[in-house]
């Protein structure tokens, strides 16, 4: 019944602001913004299952890997500055100066070195995903339970043993956080790193309808956007809840004590 709830409780918002759209568009004769009726009409034949694979599984294909590759290197990375003062203070200006670089600016100079082709939108992905994940990753790392670290101490525990059982499993929360916000990014890079110089892709896609003029394919496109993050989103969750399920058991008993 909970979890019946809580489905509800996800599609609620989503079905209503669809209901309003409808309503609103209902009678537009706008070229721009065709009746939401229009548009649905328009998904079924846009998006058919060969569409789909040769369009929407590409950009997934690269959105994996990016986010793949930033959080596997964010974490990393987040580690090794988190656990040594020196690191961190060595690190943290080069790290700043480039977080503080919006990813979209750095297209034209990855296409210089990278081509225009998959790796390009890979390292975009990944360069942008990356900086949620790190940082969130030196947070956890530093804020480590200082008994913890004394007990591992106590018992000799070291190396890959408290990297693992300590160090990982103190830090997995703001890991996890990092990444929550990294996909949302990753979405995003996705689509604009395929309206440089590509030939496929959703965002490819989207601009080819919006150059062309056909508005409904447009907004179908958008539609269909929209409804992958959803989905990946509510994978997301489920990820999450499997990984930390010890944290969230903790934190219900120590609200129930």
């Amino acid at each position: 019944m909970r979890i019946l709830w809580r489905v509800l409780l996800a599609v609620a918002l989503p079905v209503l602001l669809l209901g309003a759209w409808w309503l609103a568009s209902a009678g537009s004769t706008n070229f721009y913004w065709p009746p939401l009726r229009d548009i649905l009409a328009t998904f079924g034949r846009t998006w058919t299952p060969e569409q789909l694979r040769a369009e929407v599984l590409p950009s997934l294909g690269r959105l994996a890997v990016g986010y793949a590759l930033a959080l596997v290197g964010g974490t990393a990375l987040g580690v090794l500055v988190g656990s040594s003062r020196w690191v961190r203070s060595l690190l943290e200006p080069v790290l700043e100066f480039f977080r503080a670089i919006p990813p979209p600016v750095l297209v034209p100079v990855i296409m210089l070195f990278a081509g225009i082709g998959d790796t390009m939108k890979v390292v975009v992905i990944a360069f942008g995903c990356v900086w949620p994940i790190l940082l969130n990753t030196v947070e956890g790392v530093r804020a480590v339970d200082e008994v913890l670290a004394d007990t591992c101490r106590a018992y000799r525990i070291t190396g890959l043993a408290r990297l693992r059982h300590l160090v990982l499993r103190s830090a997995s929360p703001q890991v996890v956080t990092g990444a929550r916000q990294a996909l949302s990014i990753a979405i995003i890079l996705m689509v604009i790193s395929e309206m440089f110089a590509a030939s496929s892709g959703l965002g490819f896609k989207i601009v080819e309808f919006q150059r062309t003029f056909a508005i409904p394919e447009m907004w179908s496109g958008i539609l269909l956007l929209g409804l992958i993050g959803f989905l990946l989103s509510l994978l997301f969750r489920l990820v999450e809840h499997r990984i930390l399920v010890w944290y969230h058991g903790l934190r219900i008993a120590q609200r129930r004590s």
